[in-house]
């Protein structure tokens, strides 16, 4: 199957494309920041390992890991790492006061919180309250986190599963958690052919 055929389903996931695009273009580049590049092959492996160390770590799916950086190769590769798991992703917003943050920490259930250096820094008075695992968001101290990891238990995904938690503050200011469904996502997915992005 490609990627256009998969995209051509009712229903699948995102990191099926990854998976194909690492098995049908290995060479050609996937992601690039300011500090790294990952070819399609490379990302594949790199969410394969993430979602392994989720496992191994016992989060299982349908839990949740909260996210709180600013976009790079490693933030995309956990996120799809997490959803390989069938992991929820709670990606927080950095704009949000700590206090904000810590709350939707506690209200996402995370077992994992991934950080960058700054994100770390502003939350550093609030982090002793916070009972997810912290994971800094850097390419050596994930190297570490995934050391051994290597191919992640198959989960079988449905359409309704969750896919990730977003906040909004709505007409309160109080940031309150909605939950998007894969369904959801994978139409955005399809969606993105008839605008002529490439499978």
């Amino acid at each position: 199957m490609t990627a256009i055929e998969l995209l051509g389903r009712p229903f699948g996931s995102i990191t099926d494309l990854v998976r194909l695009h690492g098995r049908d273009s290995p060479d050609r580049i996937a992601l690039v920041d300011a500090d790294e590049r990952l070819t399609y092959a490379e990302f594949d492996r790199y969410v394969d390992r993430c979602a392994a160390a989720l496992q191994r770590d016992g989060t299982g799916a349908g839990e949740t890991i909260a996210i709180v950086a600013r976009a790079s190769v490693h933030y995309v590769a956990v996120f799809l790492g997490a959803l390989r798991a069938g992991v929820v992703v709670a990606p927080l917003p950095p704009s949000a006061t700590p206090d904000q943050l810590v709350a939707m920490i506690a209200d996402s259930e995370a077992t994992h919180l991934f950080l960058d250096q700054d994100n770390r820094q502003a939350l550093a008075a609030k982090l002793p309250a916070v009972r997810a695992r912290l994971v800094d968001l850097n390419a050596a101290s994930l190297a570490r986190w995934i050391d051994a990891a290597e191919q992640p238990q198959p989960v079988t995904l449905k359409p309704d599963a969750p896919f990730n938690i977003i906040y909004s503050s709505g007409t309160t200011g109080t940031p309150k958690g909605i939950v998007q469904p894969h369904r959801m996502r994978w139409a955005h997915a399809q969606r993105g052919i008839t605008y002529g992005y490439r499978a």
